[in-house]
């Protein structure tokens, strides 16, 4: 995918989550979270980048609540492509993954994201 202006996986509001089945189940080590970067934007703002986020790993589809992995905020004055690391040792494996978006940098109708990605180990 580009990171043009516009071109983003956008959902309506400032809370929204993905769940994502990954190609291999993982032991999951760090995300990484893009948006485009202020220069690229027509107002010089990214208000719609996610601000908190938090990362859940599921076991199967269907289910409730994951295990927290890590909540973390995306930094809008920082690099666009920002990479945050998983702490623990007793993470454990996972095929699934669920990105939740708690708020974002103040945009009242959407957020969007570029581009996110899961890092780890294969099981």
């Amino acid at each position: 995918p580009d990171v043009n202006p516009g071109n983003c996986w956008a959902f309506r509001g400032s809370l929204g989550f993905a769940i994502i089945r990954l190609s291999s189940i993982i032991r999951p080590t760090a995300v990484t979270l893009e948006h485009i970067p202020k220069a690229l934007s027509p107002q010089g703002t990214i208000p719609s980048a996610p601000k908190d986020f938090a990362v859940y790993g599921l076991k199967e589809e269907g289910e409730e609540e994951g295990l927290l992995l890590g909540k973390f905020t995306y930094d809008h004055d920082g690099d666009p492509i920002q990479t945050f690391y998983l702490e623990g040792d007793s993470i454990g494996t996972y095929e699934l993954v669920e990105l939740r978006v708690l708020s974002n940098w103040g945009h009242p109708e959407y957020t969007c994201i570029y581009r996110f990605r899961v890092h780890g180990e294969p099981a």
